[in-house]
């Protein structure tokens, strides 16, 4: 198990949900809808030691949720990181984490409940149907099974 997919279940274990808005809300994470422009879905804030997600209002509520658990993974996994001042302000690559936040989303988003007999029939494109989930987020969660 690697410490994303700890993360995720550490959190399940102790809030017994997988939920992002339930689990942001325990975790007093502020969440904002804000009319975005449409190339920014969403984005996570930390300042002076509270953690805030904003997501735009134009999307659907599935996508919402997708939004809402990328951005919980930047607030669980990279607290103090603000990736918008690190894109103008930095050398730091923002890539990795937000391959980190994705992955985070997707053991979230994605069940594992006899994962090999329910999904032993199934292509990634069935399970990413099945769970209203881009395929990015399968083939992360899934990489190396397909």
């Amino acid at each position: 198990m690697d410490f994303i997919q700890s993360k995720v279940e550490k959190l399940y274990k102790k809030y017994g949900t997988k939920n992002p808005f339930t689990l942001a809300r325990k975790l007093n994470i502020q969440i904002f809808y804000w009319d975005l422009p449409a190339n920014i879905k969403g984005f996570y804030q930390y300042e002076k030691r509270n953690r805030f997600i904003f997501i735009s209002s134009n999307l659907s509520i599935q996508e919402q949720l997708i939004v809402c658990a990328h951005e919980l993974g930047h607030a669980i996994l990279h607290t103090k990181l603000n990736t918008p001042f690190m894109r103008s302000n930095t050398l730091v690559s923002v890539d990795k984490i937000e391959v980190q936040a994705n992955t985070f989303a997707a053991y979230l988003l994605i069940p594992d409940e006899n994962l090999f007999e329910s999904y032993d029939k199934m292509t990634i494109y069935d399970i990413a149907a099945l769970y209203n989930v881009p395929l990015k987020l399968v083939e992360l969660k899934f990489k190396g099974l397909f």
